[in-house]
């Protein structure tokens, strides 16, 4: 495959440029506003969150100026929070003159990510140029390790993954690590991005090293930004999609894929794989219609509740530049609720981004403990002895909470075996515990994982809901337990919520108890498809329809047999050379959903960029949004494209909307907002007619009157036809 067409205005296309937002007012006690990086940078892009052994957290950004006007690039910023929405910059990881050895000079470093392994902190992150050739983008994927968060940081001499030449020339896109630890204890990273696809390697015990072969997850072409967690038995890959950095037009949106094997197959919901030219991919995040566009580059943390919460980078579409335009993007962190339907995850249940005071994440519980002083005031000596010191509780028998517990509850610690058989927590008259190579609750028992090293901290969380009691164990609290046992009750939880120590002493930390999430249930319901506009649908069963329009007429398409056949035009809309013909027609007045049926035979797996063809919703040859079923280098997409007019030029980008078939079903869903008459557009998109995808939404001015049509173009060669069953409206 050839490098990744990047000044292609169709091709999703990675930049070197980052993001920010403007200030967003206090949303007062227990609530919050996006973006959540306001109180210490206007841009913040790729982040990710950790919970530090202090109960402390920490979130790390790519290397870029956090405020307007900067100019200088900080080097990994690091901020901290104590509830997880209003932070404070605490430094850069690196100083301006600290690389690895194989960095070339002025190398910059991108999406950082951050866990705990082998007992200590480590960063894996982008190293955008090395020494390795005279190539300014032959990356890598470096590693450094601290004690803490906060730093220091200490690179590693020797990269995780060295750059990989690519078979079309340059080197392939060695970007966006992610680490997970899986079922079997083992240690993997996933990396890798358009150039080159997503790729998943086991890493050495200590986390430094890749060994042995590695594994394609995701197509090329499509996909980057990978996050990888385990949920209840399943491995689940986040991955990135579109382009990341168009300004006002940047379409960037988060897709999923699930599997039993930490090396995939993954497939989204649909039962469709990532790994392949026609890719599947459920959405997870993708904007809504609000202020937030761009929404991409996930991390995933879980408050004291049990609730997750998904941070992500998106882009304020009335202030899409750091600086000037067509400069750094400003994309701001923001965080979200991420919920879990049938196995799915979903922001806000499918809403997607949220732009308003919303209920903020749970920090604190009734039990809250973290020792950073020797009064052990609230807590009583059951049996043995207990100190705390150094911001972790030593002891060995048992140290009761004076507070009473009952309900629904999730409790957990930071704990570590320092000389005891087994440690653990006692919720009520129920043990939950580890050592001995295995993780039991009750009567109930699972053995850890060959190998696992309890001398580390680990996190033991425990979940009762109703008379169910759930336990895990985990060593970076990041969707990666090794251990999961379950226990059914005979009676409620209620009482004492105490630590136990067992044969030696053990430490503890972050002791804490809060009343457990409620789970969405539902997901948001999908734009309501109501009866057919008669008067306004046109079936092509005898010629075309008197009310058609032509903005430069093509005199190849035709109507036959029930079908407008249309020969994919050698021609474009996007840019300023704005040659391809389009056939429009008026569209209601109100809401309605406009729906075609179109079949393209695009093959698989050759490059034929970007013969397409689909809806559009068009006021201008400037400002249009194009669903079409589409040829994007060796793949085949759905994508949702758009275009307006910016600072004095066209500017073009979009998002990803559902897999394509030989005969894909397309919808565009209009609203009329009514706070401010913006016209709204969401795309759908089915490969049956039954089943549909919904994704991103673009946006027109309120003074605009878009119409409906229909356009195939993108190249002629080879030669093909797209034929379209008919254009219906519906209320």
């Amino acid at each position: 495959m050839r490098h990744l067409h990047r000044g292609g205005v169709l091709a999703a296309v990675l930049t070197l440029l980052l993001a920010g937002a403007a200030p967003a007012p206090a949303a007062g006690p227990d609530r919050y506003r996006n973006p959540v990086s306001a109180g210490f940078a206007d841009t913040f892009a790729d982040p990710v969150v950790v919970r530090g052994d202090d109960g402390i957290w920490y979130a790390f950004g790519t290397s870029d100026p956090l405020r307007e006007g900067a100019g200088t690039a900080h080097r990994v910023p690091i901020a901290r929070s104590t509830d997880l929405v209003g932070w404070t910059f605490v430094g850069d990881a690196f100083t301006a003159d600290q690389r690895p050895a194989y960095a070339a000079p002025g190398s910059a470093f991108w999406a950082p990510d951050v866990r705990r392994v082998a007992g200590r902190w480590v960063m894996y992150l982008t190293v955008t140029d090395t020494t390795v050739s005279d190539d300014t983008f032959d990356t890598a994927v470096g590693v450094a390790t601290a004690p803490s968060p906060a730093g220091p940081w200490t690179f590693a001499d020797t990269p995780v993954v060295a750059p990989r030449p690519g078979a079309g020339g340059g080197y392939l896109w060695t970007i966006d690590p992610s680490q997970l630890t899986g079922a079997d204890g083992r240690s993997y990273l996933y990396y890798g991005s358009y150039y080159g696809g997503i790729s998943v390697t086991e890493l050495s015990p200590d986390g430094l090293r890749a060994v042995g072969a590695a594994t394609p997850v995701a197509v090329d072409n499509k996909f980057e930004g990978a996050y990888a967690l385990r949920r209840d038995g399943w491995y689940y890959l986040f991955v990135s999609t579109a382009n990341c950095c168009a300004g006002p037009a940047t379409g960037y949106s988060v897709q999923v894929g699930r599997s039993r094997d930490p090396r995939g197959p993954f497939v989204d919901r649909d039962g469709r794989r990532l790994d392949v030219s026609r890719a599947g991919g459920t959405p997870v995040l993708t904007q809504n219609g609000n202020r937030w566009i761009g929404a991409g580059h996930n991390a995933v943390l879980t408050d004291l509740s049990g609730q997750d919460w998904i941070a992500y980078h998106a882009i304020d579409r009335a202030d899409p530049y750091l600086d000037e335009p067509f400069g750094v993007n400003e994309r701001p962190m923001l965080l979200d609720r991420l919920d879990w339907i049938d196995g799915w995850p979903a922001v806000n249940a499918g809403a997607g981004p949220s732009d308003g005071a919303r209920p903020a994440p749970v920090t604190t519980g009734r039990v809250d403990a973290r020792f950073d002083t020797a009064d052990l005031r609230g807590w009583r000596t059951g049996s043995g002895s207990w100190r705390a010191a150094g911001g972790v509780l030593t002891g060995t028998g048992t140290l009761a909470s004076d507070t009473g517990l009952g309900g629904d509850l999730r409790v957990e610690t930071d704990l570590r075996l320092t000389g005891a058989d087994t440690a653990g927590l006692r919720l009520g008259a129920v043990d939950v515990r580890v050592g001995q190579g295995r993780l039991a609750a009750g009567n109930a028992g699972v053995a850890l994982p060959a190998g696992t090293d309890l001398g580390n901290r680990h996190n033991l969380a425990i979940e009762v809901r109703g008379r169910q009691l759930t336990a895990t164990l985990s060593p970076s609290r990041l969707g990666d337990p090794i251990a999961r046992v379950t226990l059914r009750l005979p009676r409620p939880a209620n009482g004492t919520l105490a630590v136990r120590a067992e044969g030696g002493p053990a430490e503890f930390d972050n002791v804490s108890a809060a009343r457990l999430h409620r789970p969405a249930r539902h997901p948001v319901a999908p734009p309501r498809v109501g009866p057919v506009l008669r008067a306004w649908s046109d079936e092509f069963a005898d010629g075309l329809d008197p009310a058609w329009r032509w903005i430069r007429q093509d005199p190849a398409a035709t109507v036959s047999g029930g079908a407008l056949r249309w020969p994919v035009q050698d021609a474009d809309l996007t840019g300023t050379g704005n040659t391809a013909g389009v056939l429009l027609r008026d569209a209601p007045t109100g809401n309605y959903v406009a729906e075609t049926k179109v079949t393209l035979d695009l093959g698989e797996e050759t490059v034929r960029n970007y013969q397409q063809a689909g809806l559009v919703a068009y006021v201008d040859d400037d400002r249009f949004a194009r669903l079409s079923t589409v040829a994007i280098w060796n793949t085949r997409q759905v994508e949702f494209g758009y275009e307006l007019p910016f600072a004095g030029q066209p500017v073009y980008g979009g998002s990803i909307v559902g897999t394509p078939g030989t005969t894909t079903w397309l919808r565009l869903a209009h609203r009329v907002d009514p706070a401010n008459g913006e016209h709204e557009f969401r795309a759908g998109s089915s490969p049956d007619g039954t089943r549909w995808t919904w994704g991103a939404v673009w946006t027109f001015p309120a003074d605009t009157t878009p119409r409906i049509g229909l356009v195939a173009h993108g190249g002629a060669t080879p030669a093909v036809s797209a034929h379209f069953d008919y254009l219906r409206f519906h209320r």
